[in-house]
């Protein structure tokens, strides 16, 4: 299974949660960047409906592919250097 994991940090003056190398919207306060964090890793692990996606690769070839909706990544939340905590 995938794992997904957002990690907040400080970030332009104030804080924001980082997954990989891209950055939510900078919040004025600790505690609202965290709590933002963890309402992007549930709703990260909500899984939809059966349906099929196209999409095109780097050569410009197009792919479509079904998606039975279920297959969700497992979400986890960094705080700094903390533990992370699954949701």
């Amino acid at each position: 299974m995938t794992k997904v994991t957002y990690k907040v940090v400080p970030h332009d003056g104030g804080w924001a949660y980082r997954q990989g190398d891209v950055y939510s919207e900078t919040f004025p306060s600790h505690s609202d960047a965290l709590q933002a964090a963890r309402i992007v890793a549930a709703e990260q692990q909500v899984g939809g409906e059966p349906e099929e996606i196209s999409w095109q690769d780097e050569k410009g070839i197009w792919h479509t592919e079904y998606s039975e909706g279920g297959d969700r990544p497992e979400a986890e939340v960094m705080d700094g250097d903390e533990a992370p905590t699954t949701h």
